[in-house]
């Protein structure tokens, strides 16, 4: 009975991230040529359900950075054939998701996804990665039970403006605005254009309810 209500929690995140890299894999076909892919580390599960929206639009592709793992024989069938990859090392895959990545959303998932997501947070808070890096942490409930961040912050251990480092989002329509919106403000920064203000109620939404 706990195995099965815990699939029925996490089959929601299932639905939201196929419908969030469609809606993606859509916007950048549309308005950037294709310029922009889906990636995810090719497995099944949250990421089957990524490359799996990504393929839900016609002539859509996406990235599969898989590894080589005794319990995943291959990338899921949704990877795109010729963008399908397999690392024996987690360091180099995981070089690899920070070097090409222009946004980040860490949907509700155990280790890897944890380790991957901090070490991204530490590069950018050491100014190792300087790039703008859009990062969300998707599934609010989830993360807020998981990581109580806003402690480290009052132990002193991080600082304020450390929580600005990523959004907590909840919805796919909030997810799908906010990477928007943060990739064409990076592009209007690098072609010289003036930045496009946000609302008021769009900033301090990364912090601790």
């Amino acid at each position: 009975m706990k195995l099965a209500n815990r699939r029925v929690r996490l089959s929601r995140f299932y639905e939201d991230a196929r419908e969030l890299a469609r809606r993606l894999t859509e916007w950048s076909m549309s308005h950037r040529r294709g310029r922009y892919l889906v990636a995810t580390g090719g497995g099944p599960g949250i990421m089957e359900a990524a490359n799996r929206g990504a393929a839900d639009i016609e002539d859509g592709r996406s990235v599969g950075l898989g590894i080589s793992l005794p319990f995943e024989e291959k990338l899921n069938p949704y990877v795109t054939e010729e963008l399908g990859f397999e690392f024996h090392y987690f360091f180099m895959r995981k070089y690899w998701f920070a070097y090409l990545a222009k946004a980040i959303v860490a949907f509700p998932g155990g280790f890897g996804t944890m380790d991957e997501f901090f070490e991204m947070q530490t590069l950018r808070q050491t100014a190792k990665i300087k790039k703008p890096l859009p990062t969300i942490l998707y599934g609010a409930d989830y993360w807020r039970q998981i990581i109580d961040i806003q402690s480290m912050v009052d132990w002193g251990t991080i600082s304020e403006r450390d929580l600005l480092l990523f959004h907590r989002s909840d919805t796919v329509d909030d997810a799908f605005e906010y990477l928007v919106s943060s990739i064409e403000q990076v592009e209007r920064e690098r072609n010289g254009l003036p930045e496009q203000k946000q609302p008021p109620e769009r900033r301090g939404r990364h912090k601790e309810d």
